[in-house]
């Protein structure tokens, strides 16, 4: 039996994988998220807690980080608690790595070549500390899925939850700037191909996840409009005259190297239809 550590279970991407791992043979999660309690605080050092479950674990997923979408970055990445949190949450974990020699997984991000953002450069951070312990480091690229902090949201669940409550998705720009969206779950079989092939794969390599495929914010806006007009609903969107302030539109080129051994599976309209379909069934019920 496997055991796998998720740091960040209960984050975007790491509940997802946390239930993709559950449903597999041969694998026990060891999950780890401040969302289950103060005792889980990766910021608090030392974390005693922390320092078991490295202890025990075969291999390591370090998707944990303070984050959310362009909203919460806006407001809080230039703050001293943002840096801080980050700060001290890869020092201690990055630390006990070290110590106990750990094979694990860090999740960077295509933002980490932005000079200008301070989540970029502390996932760079990142990316030199697994360098240098010779771990392996992956970038997502806009993933997508159910969330369960709204306060984080991202833009599609955010569009869609605005959808639903105001009937009116307004938006932070005016929605030209272009993005790759990966659906949650073939980011899950991206990390997991990723951990078989560890020991193929050199800390030097490029691990893009994503699907290549650039969609601008206005289209994904334009997508959820259309499936609210498929159950009777009359969404409006609504962008603002103002341009992105969080990437700066900025473009970034994925290498396709991790195309050799996965690519993705599901399309951009499938993933939305999917989280879609989730966030109208938990709307209908608390309004029953």
């Amino acid at each position: 039996m496997k055991r796998i550590l998720i740091l960040g279970s209960e984050g975007q991407v790491g509940a997802y994988l946390k239930d993709y791992f559950n449903a597999k043979d041969g694998y026990k999660v060891l999950d780890f998220d401040v969302a289950n309690g103060r005792h889980q605080d990766m910021t608090k050092i030392p974390n005693a807690e922390l320092h078991r479950k490295v202890m025990l674990a075969d291999f390591i997923f370090f998707l944990a980080f303070d984050v959310g979408g362009s909203h919460y970055l806006k407001k809080y990445q230039h703050t001293f608690k943002f840096i801080d949190n980050n700060t001290r949450l890869m020092a201690q974990t990055f630390g006990l790595i070290e110590q106990y020699n750990k094979p694990f997984i860090f999740a960077s991000s295509q933002m980490s070549s932005m000079s200008y953002s301070p989540y970029g450069v502390l996932k760079r951070v990142g990316e030199l500390y697994t360098k240098s312990l010779n771990g392996l480091t992956v970038k997502f690229w806009n993933v997508f899925g159910i969330e369960k902090d709204m306060a984080k949201a991202h833009v599609i669940t955010d569009f869609i939850k605005k959808g639903f409550e105001t009937g009116t998705i307004d938006m932070m720009t005016d929605g030209t700037e272009q993005r790759e969206f990966l659906y949650a779950e073939d980011c899950c079989e991206a990390l997991e191909t990723v951990m078989e092939e560890y020991n193929h794969i050199d800390s030097d390599d490029e691990l893009h996840i994503t699907t290549g495929n650039s969609t601008s914010i206005l289209e994904i806006a334009s997508q959820i409009q259309s499936l609210f007009k498929e159950i009777g609903k009359e969404v409006d969107v609504s962008p603002s005259p103002s341009k992105d302030e969080v990437q700066k539109d900025a473009r970034n080129i994925p290498d396709p190297y991790i195309n050799r051994w996965w690519r993705p599976k599901t399309s951009v309209e499938d993933g939305i239809k999917k989280v879609f379909e989730v966030m109208k069934k938990d709307y209908e019920s608390t309004t029953e």
